[in-house]
């Protein structure tokens, strides 16, 4: 078995892992500013925003959707709970299974959040012409 020669220095600024942790960095960093005042995490924005696209959805589904493992979306939605955004109760037709909605209170923070979100979005890809950020999202979408 041959290895492939390196072309030159390992550099760490050159490497994906390294890059994309600086990009995730500067979106965290615009993420908190201008979210602000309504407190929310990354977690718990998307969470939000999920629940308010279905309108009602098992905690389960909840989590696959937002790409949360069981024990983290159970500690998302218990947070969003003791703050009166979401309400949790069984499923009728499952009671094994928990149904998550928003309140009234989530609802109206969720209204004022998403454009926050997009204004999060455009700050992130500022750098990028139009064309830069179709091709990035594409790429990224790719990765996962």
């Amino acid at each position: 078995m041959t290895s492939k020669k390196s072309k030159g220095p390992y550099v760490l600024e050159e490497q994906v892992g390294y890059l994309l942790r600086r990009a995730h960095q500067h979106a965290s960093a615009i993420f908190s500013e201008l979210i602000g005042e309504d407190r929310l995490t990354p977690m718990q924005y998307g969470t939000l925003v999920k629940i308010y696209d279905l309108g009602e959805v098992t905690q389960n589904r909840l989590g696959r959707l937002v790409a949360m493992d069981p024990a983290t979306i159970n500690g998302v939605v218990t947070r969003l709970e003791e703050r009166s955004l979401i309400s949790r109760e069984r499923d009728p037709d499952n009671r094994r299974r928990m149904l998550c909605r928003l309140t009234p209170t989530g609802k109206a923070l969720v209204q004022r959040a998403i454009p926050k979100g997009e204004r999060i979005s455009e700050e992130t890809l500022a750098p990028l012409s139009s064309e830069e950020r179709a091709a990035f999202l594409k790429l990224l979408d790719k990765l996962k």
